[in-house]
């Protein structure tokens, strides 16, 4: 017989904005080496970024409002706003030369010089035109579906379950599409299992209960062969796009291209990527979520020990955070990007602190980068 579902609101966990920090994110690059490690993934400069927000004439951001950029090679990389009226960009990533064209919106050309040391720069533009609402959410969820996941799937199952109705509990006007890839990894009974985003939330819910786990063997599992179905998916452009990464390994270490190709993908159809870090992640793992959460202007959450749930989780290389319950945490990020606001908890649902945490920014001591 079935076991019954456990109760939801019992996981713990944390977040990190690491474009909120970028000074924190390059330091946590530089000390790992995993980028000599994994050279297949292209380093996130999160201190070197341009910035374009859009607004309308009364000052409010316009989401999914088109930028374009062009560079003097005749190179051109178009990416939407999200929610809050920007879009981020990042010179080595994007293979951005020294001056660059920027436009918003079919609005006039501007001239942006691109300095060769580290900083982040902004270019704000005015359009005429009234911000419209966020009415829709396309919200894919990504599950790794192996063995080692066995501690901890059942909770997760309860606690996505309740974050889906608790999305639509409270966003009850919102066009709600529900997706999910499953999957594990070459040689298990299957690599992906993919359910369409779709408007039936029950079914994909249901799908969800089935689910357990089994297979995967070594470390590494078909994260890539997942992101690709993910990306492929029918995303809507004037939708909000929360991608929601549930794993505890990286991909292979031959498939981490094709992993980061995917993420790209996703980042040009303006899909949040918010990984959800399970009990097996270690260093390899973190460091390639983390990028593809920046790169995707999305956040870095992660399961903690406090609920005393699953095998021992491995303390995050972050410097600051607040632990809260999972299932209050991902709405928040969630109606985050629907809203276009950063959501902070309230001071009754901070389970612990860590380090000195402001708004989502770590307090940095004033001998950091001396010692």
């Amino acid at each position: 017989h079935p076991r019954p579902r456990p109760q939801a609101g019992q996981l713990t966990a944390g977040e990190h904005d690491d474009l909120l920090n970028p000074e924190l994110y390059a330091d946590y690059v530089r000390r790992s080496d995993l980028g000599q490690a994994i050279p297949d993934l292209p380093r996130v400069d999160t201190q070197r970024t341009l910035t374009v927000a859009v607004n309308d004439r009364a000052g409010r951001p316009v989401p999914f409002a088109s930028v374009e950029l062009a560079c003097a090679d005749g190179g051109r990389i178009t990416l939407a706003t999200t929610a809050d009226g920007k879009v981020t960009f990042f010179p080595e990533i994007d293979q951005l030369g020294r001056d660059v064209w920027v436009r918003a919106r079919g609005e006039e050309w501007r001239t942006v010089s691109i300095p060769a040391s580290r900083g982040a720069q902004r270019i704000d533009f005015t359009v005429d035109r009234t911000a419209p609402a966020v009415r829709k959410l396309d919200l894919m969820l990504v599950i790794d579906t192996t063995g080692s996941m066995g501690d901890e799937i059942r909770y997760l199952q309860s606690e996505l379950i309740a974050i889906i109705d608790g999305v639509k509990a409270r966003h009850p006007q919102l066009d709600l599409r529900l997706g999910f890839v499953f999957y594990r990894d070459i040689g298990d009974d299957y690599v992906t299992s993919t359910v369409p985003l779709s408007a039936n939330i029950a079914a994909g819910q249901a799908a969800l209960r089935q689910q357990s786990a089994n297979g995967g063997g070594d470390y590494p599992e078909a994260m890539d062969q997942a992101l690709i179905r993910a990306a492929a998916q029918d995303w809507r452009a004037d939708a909000a796009k929360t991608m929601l990464l549930v794993a505890d390994a990286p991909p292979h270490d031959r498939n981490v291209g094709k992993a980061w190709l995917a993420a790209e993908h996703l980042r040009a159809k303006r899909v949040h990527i918010v990984p959800v870090a399970a009990s097996g992640v270690a260093d390899k793992a973190e460091y390639v979520m983390r990028a593809m959460a920046a790169v995707t202007q999305s956040r870095y959450t992660f399961l903690t020990d406090d609920s005393g749930i699953g095998n021992p989780h491995a303390p995050p290389a972050i410097d600051c955070y607040l632990v809260t319950r999972l299932d209050a945490l991902i709405r928040r990020v969630i109606d985050s990007q629907i809203s276009g606001r950063r959501i902070e908890p309230a001071e009754q649902d901070v389970i612990r602190t860590v380090g000195q945490y402001d708004g989502g920014r770590c307090i940095i001591p004033r001998d950091f980068g001396n010692s």
